[in-house]
């Protein structure tokens, strides 16, 4: 175990960490605030139709995936607020509908498919220092943005009808954000994987909101708890030779188990 940072791929996996929580919590506390998890699920798996024609058609498939990520965040996110539907079924269509698109078009691409794969269930050990860049580059994105809107953006999380009658452009942040949760997963999900992507989107931000009421301190401890579920899960999986994203998803999801739990005892917990 003391020798685990003397790999290249094991300091780019943990570097790698840090930098998916960044984006991770940041957009992930406005996910969980605006209760908006089914679109940021509908959008990572939209994504893979957008994956699996580019491969077919022998184009980039970033490229691919950016052009059905962005078109998915922002069609998804009209039909939450312009029509009558029940947004979750019709979600859930598009989300069923741009899977079975990357599937299909998955197996009609000629030869072995496992670059495929790797963007549904991620490889965080096989980080380039290129992956590095790109993940910094959308952390400088998704964090000078949301600086820039973070009142806006605080006031639409909890009461947009009061964001409204204060002239905050609620329609326009709201494209922001749906146009930031698409960048990312497109730019994240190729090391991360789609699954874990919507883990570190949820649940750090959920832990978060059962213990706080102020947005800053929420993104600030989704961060935090991000970095220890990276870092834990990577280290577990080198310890027990396990998988490693699959790893960090479950001790995600027990820490997520244990806050519930101590949030149901512990009923004096300060709100902030």
């Amino acid at each position: 175990m003391s020798g685990i940072l003397s790999y290249t791929f094991m300091q780019n996996a943990f570097a790698t960490g840090i930098l998916v929580s960044l984006a991770c919590g940041v957009i992930g506390t406005l996910v969980v605030l605006k209760r908006m998890v089914f679109i940021s699920g509908g959008v990572a798996h939209t994504a893979y139709g957008g994956i699996g024609m580019a491969f077919y058609f022998g184009i980039n498939p970033i490229l691919g995936a950016l052009t059905f990520s962005l078109g998915a965040s922002l069609l998804m996110g009209y039909i939450q607020r312009k029509t009558r539907q029940r947004p979750d079924t019709l979600i859930g269509v598009m989300w069923a509908i741009g899977m079975a698109i990357g599937i299909i078009f998955t197996d009609l691409t000629p030869g072995y498919k496992s670059d495929l794969m790797s963007y549904l269930f991620g490889s965080i050990l096989a980080v380039t220092q290129t992956d590095l860049w790109l993940m910094l580059i959308v952390d400088v994105i998704v964090i000078g943005v949301t600086f820039l809107f973070f009142k806006e953006f605080q006031a639409t999380a909890f009461d947009e009808s009061f964001a409204r009658t204060r002239n905050i452009p609620v329609d326009l942040l709201y494209v922001i954000l749906v146009t930031m949760i698409g960048l990312a997963v497109v730019m994240l999900m190729r090391v991360v994987g789609l699954i874990m992507i919507i883990a570190l989107l949820t649940v750090p931000a959920a832990i978060g909101s059962l213990f706080l009421k102020n947005m800053g301190k929420i993104m600030w401890l989704a961060i935090g708890l991000s970095v220890v579920f990276t870092t834990g899960g990577l280290l577990l999986s080198y310890a027990f030779n396990l998988t490693s994203g699959a790893t960090i998803i479950l001790v995600a999801g027990a820490a997520y188990l244990i806050a519930l739990l101590v949030r149901r005892l512990c009923k004096r917990c300060p709100d902030e």
